[in-house]
């Protein structure tokens, strides 16, 4: 008996590896206790409340998830997203062109990025520390920039893009949502159908070997995190759109989220294995079941508990397995 129930569990656990089975149960159960014990949880406007909100917590963790798929962490996703808030508020009151303006903040994330990347493999310093230097370098900076005060706006079109009532094609959907679904598509084949996402998971699972087969690993550390802090840096001009003006703050709940929601969606931290359709779960999961705690009143100390005890089993479901390199 006892035996035949080690085969279903090892059956489940497979199962569990090749598709996101508790993810989506859990995405459907949080999903039916909000629609029965809280009125119009289910309504069109909250559920696209609920989307454009996890668009952008999507789009903050994308980089996260590649760059964990790598072995790497990368703490200066809040403050990058909170300079690309600052900024494009700022450029935007100075009447600069919008394309300008993305063009010249994404720019900048391509070089703070493929810093951190270079700096952490080169000179093997964990990228904990690195990116977190990094990050507050880049959020003082624009804050001495312009004096801790930024007055500015974002074009109406902008606005409308990430607003919860936008249409897109004459569609009650809101475009951020759909260049999110668009975003999610693109990484998914990137990771599975090209070479550059073989190289990734090549790198994640075993740097050694990977070096042996003729793959620049420190390109690939470079990339990975030039491509975190282009993510973070979109976040950063979609939230900029959304608040219509520079928040200083705005990024601090993504250090924790992006990173949970990579967690959740059951990327492993321990590197290459997971993929970004995890990470959009995770996403999902997060802001449906915040919604639901919001909706009960549950204070923000019982939110943080209560995320915090979802973290632990996701990691203890998770994050057991040894790293590939450590199982070949």
């Amino acid at each position: 008996m006892n035996a035949r129930a080690g085969d279903v569990m090892n059956v489940v656990q497979e199962a569990q590896r090749r598709f996101p089975l508790l993810q989506i149960a859990a995405l459907v159960a949080l999903f039916l206790w909000g629609t029965i014990s809280l009125p119009a949880f289910a309504q069109r406007s909250s559920i696209d409340s609920m989307l454009v909100l996890a668009s952008f917590l999507g789009i903050a963790a994308a980089g996260q998830t590649i760059v964990i798929l790598i072995g790497g962490i990368d703490l200066s996703v809040p403050a990058i997203i909170t300079s690309a808030n600052l900024m494009t508020t700022l450029l935007g009151g100075k009447h600069w062109n919008f394309g300008l303006i993305v063009a010249a903040i994404l720019g900048v994330c391509v070089v703070v990025g493929a810093v951190n990347g270079f700096l952490s493999h080169h000179f093997r310093i964990p990228p904990l520390i690195i990116t977190l230097g990094t990050g507050s370098v880049v959020v003082g900076s624009v804050l001495a920039g312009t004096q801790a005060s930024v007055y500015g706006s974002v074009p109406g079109w902008m606005s409308r893009s990430v607003s919860p009532v936008g249409t897109t094609a004459g569609l009650h959907v809101p475009p951020v949502v759909v260049f999110w679904a668009a975003l999610a598509i693109l990484i998914a084949v990137v990771l599975h159908l090209t070479v550059i996402g073989r190289r990734l998971y090549a790198t994640g699972a075993n740097e050694r070997a990977a070096r042996l087969a003729l793959v620049r690993t420190e390109a690939v550390w470079v990339g990975a995190f030039a491509a975190s802090a282009v993510f973070s840096g979109i976040a950063g001009i979609l939230l900029g759109a959304w608040s219509g003006t520079g928040e200083q703050n705005i990024g601090d709940p993504y250090l924790f989220l992006s990173i949970a929601a990579v967690i959740v969606g059951g990327t492993s931290l321990v590197g290459a294995r997971g993929d970004y359709w995890r990470t959009v779960l995770g996403a999902l999961i997060l802001i449906v079941l915040t919604t639901n705690l919001v909706g009960h009143s549950y204070s923000e100390a019982t939110q943080q508990i209560i995320l915090g005890l979802i973290i632990l089993v996701a990691v203890g479901t998770y994050g057991r397995d040894r790293a590939l390199r450590d199982r070949i």
